[in-house]
C-alpha cells in the first residue's frame, strides 16, 4: 500500500476528515460503513463489506436472519445430515 502522505488532526470528538480525493479514489460516500481494524501500532480503515459468519468470505454473501452467509457455506449446510 502506497502512503497517501496526507496529515489530518483528530478533533475533540475523535473524528478525522478523509480528503475528498481519497474518498473519490476508494469510492467512499457519505453514510457508507467503514470498518476500523488494528494491526500492531497501525489503525486501518476499510470500506465495510459483509463477511460470512462461518468462513469469513466476502464472496457471494447474502443476508439471512440478520446474519451474512456465503454461497459456499449455504451449499455445505444443504449437505448436513438431517436430525429428526
Amino acid at each position: 500500500m502506497k502512503p497517501a502522505g496526507v496529515v489530518r488532526k483528530v478533533d475533540q470528538l475523535g473524528r478525522i476528515v478523509l480528503p475528498k480525493s481519497l474518498r473519490k479514489r476508494y469510492q467512499m460516500n457519505e453514510g457508507d460503513p467503514v470498518e476500523i481494524l488494528v494491526q500492531g501500532d497501525h489503525i486501518i480503515l476499510e470500506r465495510y463489506r459483509p463477511k460470512c459468519v462461518f468462513c469469513g468470505s466476502i464472496d457471494e454473501v447474502s443476508e439471512f436472519k440478520d446474519r451474512y452467509i456465503c454461497g459456499a457455506c449455504v451449499v455445505d449446510m444443504m449437505h448436513l445430515p438431517k436430525h429428526g
